[in-house]
């Protein structure tokens, strides 16, 4: 049995161990750009076999006062070693939005370092990786990126909230929009691709352009909802999920609402 975490993983793996006596798979969950590990609510539909672990990130909720990192590479560097070293269990990646491309890159360096490697990647709203470059946003000035962001769910916040939020989101913005995607071979992870049928900024076909970066399975789901479908659906997705988890028994299925 491995031991118990240390203050570095407890820091950036919300939930780990926190099924130690039962679970049987490990999920890792990557949130959206500004977003902490609080923000899916999807532990409480799986069940005890199924042990949800929340990434958290520095520069937001109980990590705040910490700097946010500025690249892909440096959430990777710190999060490699940490996952690597809970490998006991079968385990996989799922991400949104931001999130995915963390995934992503992360399940390529554990591949580049010779670490095992997650069943399955579940990459939602985030077009794959090869893609075209869209404009970038975070260079932009406070006034330029809040009047872009007017209809994500950052709008709806107060004012001073926005104000103390704006650096993480454009800290977060720079690791998306800095990334430079390599040519690679394709994973041997098996890949779900999960998107809001209404998403104005993540088209279908962006979404099915992800099955050039797995050598395994794939498929693609679709949800109703915009960009931000995942909110009020963590029960359907966690069904999506427990649908193709390794493990087997009626004790994999998730529990219902």
């Amino acid at each position: 049995m491995p031991s118990a975490p240390g203050p570095s993983a407890q820091l950036w793996l919300r939930g780990l161990d926190s099924r130690r006596q039962t679970a049987r798979y490990r999920l890792f969950v990557f949130p959206h750009a500004g977003a902490g590990a609080s923000s899916y609510r999807l532990a409480e539909h799986f069940p005890d076999s199924v042990e949800v672990c929340s990434v958290q990130l520095p520069g937001r909720e109980n990590r705040f006062v910490e700097p946010p990192l500025l690249s892909v590479q440096a959430v990777v560097d710190e999060l490699a070693p940490l996952i690597s070293g809970r490998s006991e269990l079968p385990f996989g990646f799922f991400g949104h939005s931001m999130g995915a491309l963390l995934a992503f890159a992360l399940t390529h360096r554990l591949r580049d370092t010779g670490a095992p490697l997650p069943t399955r990647l579940y990459l939602s709203a985030l077009r794959a990786p090869h893609l075209p470059d869209r404009e970038p946003l975070h260079h932009l000035s406070d006034a330029d990126l809040l009047a872009r962001l007017e209809r994500s769910e950052f709008a709806g916040l107060d004012p001073e909230l926005q104000e103390l939020l704006l650096p993480t989101v454009r800290a977060d913005l720079t690791v998306c929009e800095t990334y430079e995607h390599r040519n690679q071979s394709p994973l041997p992870c098996p890949f779900t691709v999960l998107g809001g049928d209404r998403d104005d900024s993540v088209r279908e076909p962006e979404l099915a352009a992800w099955r050039r970066h797995t050598s395994a399975a794939f498929e693609l789901r679709m949800f109703p909802g915009d960009h931000l479908y995942v909110r009020g659906t963590e029960q359907q997705i966690a069904e999506s999920i427990a649908h193709t988890l390794p493990v087997r028994g009626r004790e994999t299925s998730p529990v219902r609402g």
